[in-house]
């Protein structure tokens, strides 16, 4: 079956080849053999059908390399044309007609009157001389130039491919191919487009010699009237001119289509029609454009009015399809990446057991599956791991992988943070939307949702894209629906890292610093302490915000007291005045001072004779009361200080420091209590307030 198909194919080629070599000799012949009037109608009819035919064609046709024949084309129906022209002028000159088609054009352009005949073709003439093929043959040469120059580099393009394997042998030699042969084309086109300017030239001579030929041989020669034989002969020559002129024009047209495509694969008119009518935008400035010109005195109204209103309806049309297009193809994403995140989990909670909680999840809403997409530069996957080195850099902690998950049992913008698979955070965003957060009292001024800054619980206000710019100009903090999850996570983050810091998380600590630093290691655990106190005490730690990145200085100060001390806050207390100058800095001002508030000395004794022992740490034990009193005189210094952005710790004395700590944890986390062993000599200390006596 194969071989009998390949000889057919044989077949068909070698008599594709006899019928092009006999068409051509026919061409040859016509220039020679006079042809009657009926079978000069019959070619005239093919070249007319040949040049829609062209013309059509390269409409659509997607790549040069399509219609790779067509300079060759253009030089046979060049010489074909001309065989015409020669076979009609020596029909004209002879008997003084010159078939019916020509005829009819000369009937149905001229009329009665030579002169309008005339204008046209001269019209005709200069489009096609002028207009189509000076341009076509200036696209052309540039087109042959800037392809041989860039075919080095397309070369060394397939050549890359190639080596790095993204393409086969097979694929490379085909591109090659495909380059030499665009490359030969342009500069095929490049001449073929004289054939076309030396065409139109030759039938203007053709038709000044029919003219004036035809009036002088049948004027003289058989006696016509000079009167009646210009009006005869002008009426042939006219009708011959537009026969061959036309096909002429649309071939024309048909080349320089081809040598103006750019490197699309797709159709001229598939090209077209999207690009010139795909802004819905633009089409409604037109129809209201053309509205304003059908109410200006003199244009008609109606033809105005209503190609107004079929652009305006063609632009709410076009309008509504994108949005609908949008959704669906929102929609398709959004269940492409749940399918794709699903069989992700489970693939992952296959090889977990099922009472297994993540140390640190995210789930989300379905309507943000989009920002989990990991194909997407900007995500929330990339931002996770940018996360994870942050905390390792900034608090000297090693985060587990942290779990991104879609719950479709949440709202569909909201989002949930869990810590040890209990929820800690959560928050809305929209991803179609950006937040702004007002400088200071500033009233917003958008048309948006209110809503609260989840992070630090400001003021904020969700707007759309297109007040973006309009928002930043006028001083908003403006912040994508990415970033303000991201803040949101690294914060919860920070603030619960201790509860991150398991036994696992410490022994990995350790082993990445044994290879520089095993003495003091191996000193401390497990002979001083054991790996659940080391634990304990970096948890301390953290809880206070205070980094453990100097983990060596944690551990010295740790083997040197730990002999003789066991209780994890008191060494704890030993670490923080080890740690003062990293403690310190994070409280500094611009000119590197330290604000201090300071507390009564009476309060000071008061806390000291009531502090007690627990599991939970030192607390001292007050009446209601009085720890109200004391509570009220702390916020009535911190709050002017912090609405002021001066940063101020609360300065104790070293034994009331994690028992006073401890007491505002509750009420006050965001004040730093410092005792006075962890302030360095060195640091400049001014004084921001006193706490005054709380006794009665």
């Amino acid at each position: 079956m194969a071989a009998q198909a390949t000889k057919n194919k044989r077949n068909n080629a070698a008599f594709m080849d006899i019928g092009v070599s006999v068409f051509v000799v026919f061409i040859l012949a016509m220039i020679i053999i006079p042809l009657p009037a009926f079978l000069l109608d019959l070619m005239l009819i093919i070249n007319i059908a040949l040049s829609i035919t062209i013309l059509l064609l390269t409409l659509f046709t997607k790549n040069v390399l399509e219609f790779s024949s067509f300079p060759t084309l253009l030089l046979i129906t060049t010489m074909y044309r001309l065989g015409l022209n020669i076979s009609s002028t020596r029909l004209i000159l002879t008997v003084g007609e010159a078939g019916r088609v020509i005829d009819t054009f000369a009937n149905l352009v001229a009329g009665n009157n030579m002169i309008v005949g005339a204008v046209i073709f001269i019209i005709i003439f200069v489009i096609q001389m002028i207009v189509v093929t000076s341009g076509s043959s200036r696209v052309s040469e540039v087109s042959a130039r800037f392809t041989l120059d860039a075919m080095p580099g397309k070369q060394m393009s397939i050549d890359s491919d190639l080596n790095s394997g993204l393409i086969n042998e097979e694929q490379a030699k085909k591109r090659r191919n495909d380059l030499e042969r665009e490359t030969q084309f342009f500069g095929a086109m490049d001449g073929a487009s004289k054939f076309v300017k030396g065409d139109a030239t030759a039938s203007i001579v053709i038709t000044l010699v029919n003219l004036i030929g035809g009036t002088l041989i049948h004027s003289i020669g058989e006696g016509m009237p000079v009167l009646e034989a210009l009006n005869q002969f002008g009426k042939l020559t006219i009708g011959d001119g537009l026969v061959s002129q036309i096909p002429a024009l649309l071939i024309s047209i048909g080349s320089g289509v081809l040598v103006t495509r750019s490197g699309n694969a797709k159709s001229f008119g598939s090209t077209l029609v999207p690009e010139l009518f795909g802004s819905p935008k633009i089409l409604y400035m037109v129809a209201g454009i053309l509205c304003v010109f059908a109410v200006i005195p003199g244009f008609p109204i109606l033809p105005f009015l209503l190609l107004a209103a079929v652009l305006g309806g063609s632009g709410y049309l076009l309008q509504q399809n994108e949005e609908s297009e949008k959704v669906a193809r929102i929609s398709a994403e959004q269940e492409a990446l749940a399918q794709e995140r699903t069989q992700r989990n489970k693939t992952r909670e296959d090889t977990l057991t099922t009472f297994q909680v993540d140390a640190i999840a995210i789930e989300i809403g379905y309507g943000l599956i989009a920002i989990a997409d990991d194909s997407k530069e900007h995500n929330l996957m990339n931002q996770v791991q940018v996360i994870r080195k942050q905390c390792a850099q900034e608090m000297g902690i090693l985060l587990s992988p942290i779990r991104i998950r879609d719950n479709l049992q949440l709202q569909m913008n909201q989002y949930v943070i869990k810590i040890k698979g209990n929820v800690h955070a959560q928050g809305e965003i929209y991803l179609d939307k950006h937040m702004i957060v007002a400088p200071g009292e500033t009233d917003f001024v958008f048309d948006g949702i209110p809503t609260k800054e989840p992070t630090f619980g400001l003021d904020a206000m969700w707007i759309h894209e297109s007040d973006r710019e309009m928002a930043d100009l006028r001083g908003y903090t403006v912040v994508d629906p990415l970033t303000v999850l991201v803040t949101h996570l690294k914060e919860s983050i920070y603030k619960h890292s201790y509860e991150l810091l398991g036994r696992q998380e410490v022994k990995q600590l350790l082993e990445g610093l044994k290879e520089t630093h095993n003495v003091v290691i191996d000193e401390l655990i497990p002979d001083i302490l054991r790996l659940g106190e080391v634990q304990k005490v970096l948890q301390n730690l953290l809880k206070e915000q205070i980094p453990i990145t100097d983990l060596v200085t944690i551990l010295e100060t740790l083997a040197d007291y730990g002999t003789t001390v066991k209780d994890a806050e008191l060494l704890t207390e030993y670490v923080r005045q080890a740690l003062k100058r990293t403690i310190v800095k994070a409280h500094l001002d611009d000119e590197q001072v330290l604000h201090v508030v300071t507390v009564h000395p009476n309060t000071e004794e008061l806390l000291t004779r009531n502090i007690q022992k627990s599991s939970a740490g030192s607390i001292p034990i007050l009446q209601g009361d009085i720890v109200t009193r004391l509570f009220d005189n702390i916020k009535k210094i911190h709050s002017p200080l912090d609405a002021q952005g001066i940063p101020h710790v609360l300065l104790v004395s070293p034994k009331n420091r994690p028992a006073l700590k401890n007491l505002l944890t509750y009420n006050f986390p965001e004040i730093a209590v410092l005792s006075l062993n962890e302030v360095p000599n060195e640091i400049s200390i001014e004084s921001a307030g006193m706490v005054d006596s709380i006794e009665g």
